[in-house]
């Protein structure tokens, strides 16, 4: 495999989706191959889970059928999409990945991050992302945002409780896996954030920070 895995995390409202948007255009003129994906989503197949999950209606819906459909949705999208991409050589970013199940199902709904690992164990299979931007953001903050702007789905309407546990828990796996996620501070202007990641991400790409193994992996070699 030889292209490259970013994945975007935090909090809904944080601004993952504007800044992966803007790193894909970034990439993009700086010559690269690059395909940009959400979760969950990314295929028809994924889209239509998508609808399922953030849907108003499903308030009955059973934690652990919300970690199954999250996994059923990524599993589709790695298939499909993700896996053929890397392999062609480019470059791929995703709206969140297995970060936010262990994060929302395994830590937000109490589930553990274990049961929601061994969900996405035939998911994912070995598949991780190389770099993670961790947009942090107080829960409260960020949830704000969207509430002038349209009606929130099913996860965006949860408790106050339940969006401080998902960001305790961004906060544990940013500080457990530091290699690998980069903590990026959010509540600052769109091009200041959108700077500082293209900056991180072109060090990156030049070799610094990376693990031979990611290196060989990048380049084909």
């Amino acid at each position: 495999m030889s292209g490259l895995f970013i994945s975007f995390e935090g909090n809904d409202g944080a601004g993952k989706s504007t800044q992966a948007e803007l790193l894909k255009k970034h990439l993009s003129e700086e010559g690269f191959s690059c395909c940009l994906f959400r979760e969950p989503g990314g295929t028809d197949i994924s889209e239509k889970i998508r609808e399922i999950i953030l849907d108003n209606a499903n308030y009955k819906m059973k934690h652990l059928t919300e970690a199954y459909l999250y996994a059923a949705a990524r599993c589709q999208l790695v298939r499909e999409k993700i896996m053929p991409a890397l392999k062609g050589g480019q470059i791929v970013i995703c709206d969140r990945f297995l970060d936010s199940s262990l994060v929302y199902q395994g830590i937000g709904r109490g589930l553990g991050t274990d049961i929601v690992k061994d969900i996405n164990k035939y998911a994912v299979g070995s598949l991780k992302p190389d770099l993670t931007f961790f947009l942090h953001l107080d829960p409260a903050e960020a949830i704000n945002r969207h509430k002038d702007e349209r009606e929130l789905d099913r996860m965006e309407n949860q408790k106050a409780y339940f969006h401080n546990r998902v960001y305790r828990g961004f906060l544990d796996i940013a500080h457990g896996e530091s290699e690998r996620i980069v903590t990026v501070e959010a509540n600052r202007p769109l091009k200041v954030i959108s700077a500082e990641i293209a900056r991180i991400i072109d060090s990156f790409i030049n070799g610094r920070g990376l693990q031979n193994e990611q290196l060989k992996r990048f380049f084909g070699q």
